[in-house]
């Protein structure tokens, strides 16, 4: 089961969200920084299996990583109530609150950990980390940033997220640079406004619980183990589908947001700015196409032993997910007209 918790994983799990909006409704930055504390220290019983060595490896560079951000949070914000005797917008103090954000939420260009750990970590820790994770920085981000150190690590996100999918052949890592692509995008839909930016992240959590939940029933690491797929074409439509979405291509629904982001953007002449986000797109639809090319293309090998039983009631709320997918076109008449 892909949320399969015994007491102590749920009540970390509690945690996990509470701690979250411990820091989202926080009158200090104080109060910021220790719920990401809490925050912290709930996640690394989560990721952490005694079973695993590349879990427990895991969980201990995350606390590293992590520490050290907060180390960071924790001295840019003493500076600041010590040296300033009002919160106004100082350069320098911004660059470091903004950078030991990006450095919570796995942002390029602090992004080397991010692969290395998500590698170790099931397919549930895969999907908290790369959204529920992202939310608590983003929205301290949005409270005090530096415009245009914001726009030049938009830029660089989505291109290490673009590039660096290229050559990977474990989907936990290509799962990873894709996520980072994505920030880029979050960071230019924070920008504009945070209704957009909810917008952004919902439908992008939308569309990565499906691709982990696909993985997890599938019990799917690596492009080559999608060489011996022996399901129904059905299915590997539906999740071809809910790739070209999540890569942001027309008229599917995940090309929604970016549509709005890259309308915004030109409107206010920001023009190299969305040349960059949309070529970088089309190199991440380059490697999300690879990983279905093997997955339809090259069905050679039909094992008589891997009987994948397709009836599955998760099998049909998949389904039924990718259909919501496809159905972008729809709103497209309703809403975007």
């Amino acid at each position: 089961m892909f949320f399969n918790f015994n007491s102590n994983k749920m009540f970390f799990f509690f945690i996990l969200i509470f701690s979250s909006l411990i820091s989202i409704s926080a009158n200090s930055w104080m109060g910021c920084w220790i719920g990401l504390e809490i925050n912290l220290l709930s996640f690394i019983p989560l990721i952490i299996n005694s079973n695993n060595l590349l879990s427990s490896e895991a969980s201990l560079k995350y606390f590293l990583t992590q520490t050290i951000a907060s180390i960071n949070f924790l001295f840019s914000i003493l500076m600041k109530l010590t040296l300033l005797k009002n919160f106004e917008m100082n350069y320098f103090f911004s660059i470091l609150i903004n950078s030991s954000m990006m450095m919570k939420m796995g942002s390029a260009p602090f992004h080397f950990w991010f692969p290395n750990i998500i590698e170790g970590m099931s397919w549930l820790n895969c999907f908290i980390l790369m959204t529920w994770q992202k939310i608590t920085p983003m929205i301290l981000l949005s409270y005090y940033f530096n415009k245009n150190f914001l726009m030049l690590i938009m830029m660089i996100n989505t291109i290490i997220g673009a590039i660096g999918g290229i050559n990977q052949i474990s989907l936990r890592k290509l799962m990873a640079f894709s996520s980072i692509n994505n920030l880029g995008w979050m960071m230019s839909s924070i920008m504009i406004s945070e209704n957009l930016w909810m917008l952004y992240f919902f439908l992008y959590s939308f569309l990565i619980s499906i691709m982990c939940f696909f993985f997890y029933l599938m019990n799917v690491y690596f492009i080559n183990q999608l060489f011996i797929f022996n399901i129904n074409f059905l299915l590997k439509f539906l999740i071809f589908i809910n790739f070209l979405s999540l890569g942001g291509l027309p008229p599917f629904l995940g090309f929604f947001p970016k549509w709005i982001i890259i309308n915004y953007m030109l409107s206010k002449n920001l023009i190299i700015i969305s040349f960059i986000f949309i070529l970088m797109s089309l190199i991440t639809l380059f490697f999300y196409i690879r990983i279905i090319y093997s997955c339809i293309l090259f069905n050679y090998l039909k094992l008589k032993w891997l009987k994948i039983y397709t009836k599955n009631k998760y099998f049909l709320f998949l389904s039924f997910n990718s259909l919501i997918s496809i159905s972008g076109m729809i709103l497209s008449t309703l809403f975007f007209f």
